[in-house]
């Protein structure tokens, strides 16, 4: 009998704790961080309890006990209004924290209310599900910041989850916005680029006449003197005449050159960098600037040259690819050198090309190009002997010059996955530096040896060593 009543005490004194669990109460809107509706069961007095509450939202506060006054420690935050003596309705005004206090007749306390305000982000959290299918990201407000957390399908969708956030945060001005981004990308990409950068020089210089150093004639202590044009483009074949007598002098040289020339440039870089991350490299080497300083110092200043090659790889939907490509072949050049006390610093010859375009893996597509053709014809004469018939020819020279250049840079890139070591092959592979006796009677600098295991024997069939018709 005893135990009976003993179980029976028992069951409705967790009957009571379930009821007055159900009263304290879970919003009425459980799955979403702001709730609609809480209730506070009589007799709860100092305890406090937390209340997140949207910028601009209200929730209404049910009481188990009457409420006749109510207070705010910061009315800029929140604000609360006493509808009846049982409903209190909170209103958000801007982010930040404050204190809830529900006073009842004589002013004992009911309840106490720790506020959070907060920008309302299921708004925001339903447009990135819509716009963004495929995703599970999770939207959260920190210290007015908007926090991105969760999975999404490609680094593009994660770009657009990030847009839609700063144009949501910011009504439109995403340099305003605060968006932390925690997304995680479920398959990244890795994009292998290959640029390649051709450039064919052609150049043809002809020279012909003769050119007069000088002509002199002079009596006594007065002469008449003419200095001819010496400057030449390149180094020219030349046959040198001369007549003196007396105070006449005449000296000349007859020049005579045809020069082509034929110059190509080919440069290949390749790198590989995962979708949405930057990668750049650079073979070549740094030539030291002399730069002027205050108190007559000089520093020295260091610039690259060589083959370098930038770029950042966004994988698309639909396995397209979007680059932002930079790619240059620089190399130093007596061209446009210049002399400072007696030390010549070098130019550079430059063929650069920063783009963006989007093109399939496996694509290619001319990022630049350039064609230029340059000539100079110039003729230099004596004057008033150049003129006389027949002679005149002998008092001319005419210098030719031309120059063409096509330069095409093309770009190329892959999606791909990663290999094993055994398929991959080394510049340097199979390759050992020759022996003495190699290098001395067959001239050899390097020796290739087989690695591999030789290849299984077996017997030829048809003819072998003649040519069989």
């Amino acid at each position: 009998m005893v135990r009976g009543a003993l179980l029976k005490g028992l069951l409705v004194a967790l009957g009571l704790a379930m009821a007055g669990l159900i009263a304290t109460g879970a919003p009425a809107d459980a799955g979403n961080a702001f709730p609609k509706k809480v209730r506070i069961a009589a007799g709860q007095g100092t305890m406090a309890a937390p209340l997140s509450v949207g910028i601009g939202r209200s929730v209404v506060v049910e009481t188990g006990d009457a409420v006749a006054d109510v207070m705010v420690s910061d009315p800029t935050i929140a604000d609360a209004v006493v509808r009846t003596p049982h409903r209190v309705f909170v209103l958000g005004v801007k982010a930040g924290q404050a204190n809830l206090f529900l006073f009842g007749a004589g002013g004992r306390q009911i309840a106490s209310l720790d506020l959070t305000v907060a920008q309302d982000t299921s708004e925001l959290n339903n447009l990135i599900t819509r716009l963004v299918p495929g995703s599970n990201v999770h939207v959260e407000v920190a210290n007015n910041a908007i926090i991105l957390s969760g999975t999404v399908l490609t680094p593009l969708d994660s770009q657009k989850a990030i847009e839609i956030a700063k144009g949501y945060s910011g009504s439109g001005d995403g340099d305003k916005s605060n968006v932390i981004n925690m997304l995680n990308v479920m398959g990244k990409e890795q994009v292998f680029l290959k640029v390649t950068i051709a450039e064919v020089e052609r150049t043809l210089v002809k020279r012909l006449g003769i050119n007069f150093d000088s002509v002199s004639i002079g009596t006594g202590a007065y002469s008449l003197g003419y200095t001819g044009f010496n400057s030449t483009l390149l180094d020219t074949a030349e046959a040198s005449l001369g007549f003196s007598k007396g105070s006449t002098s005449i000296q000349a040289k007859l020049q005579a050159l045809q020069e082509d020339g034929v110059v190509r440039t080919l440069a290949e870089p390749t790198l590989t960098a995962i979708s949405g991350e930057n990668a750049s490299f650079l073979v070549g080497g740094e030539y030291p600037i002399p730069v002027a300083q205050d108190n007559n110092k000089i520093s020295i200043e260091f610039k690259p040259f060589g083959v370098g090659l930038d770029f950042t790889p966004i994988v698309l939907s639909g396995g397209r690819i979007s680059l932002r490509v930079k790619t240059e072949v620089s190399e130093l050049t007596s061209d446009g050198s210049i002399d400072i006390s007696g030390l010549t610093i070098q130019a550079l010859k430059v063929r650069r090309a920063e783009s963006t375009v989007e093109l399939p893996s496996g694509g290619a597509l001319v990022m630049a190009g350039l064609l230029r053709d340059n000539f100079e014809d110039t003729l230099k004469s004596v004057p008033g002997l150049a003129k006389l018939p027949i002679l005149g020819a002998l008092f001319k020279s005419r210098d030719y010059q031309r120059n063409q250049t096509e330069l095409v840079v093309f770009v190329t890139p892959y999606i791909v996955k990663p290999t094993s070591p055994a398929k991959l092959a080394r510049p340097d592979k199979n390759l050992a530096p020759a022996s003495d006796a190699e290098s001395l009677f067959f001239d050899r600098l390097n020796r290739v040896y087989r690695a591999d295991p030789a290849a299984p024997t077996g017997s030829y069939q048809g003819q072998v060593g003649f040519i069989y018709e």
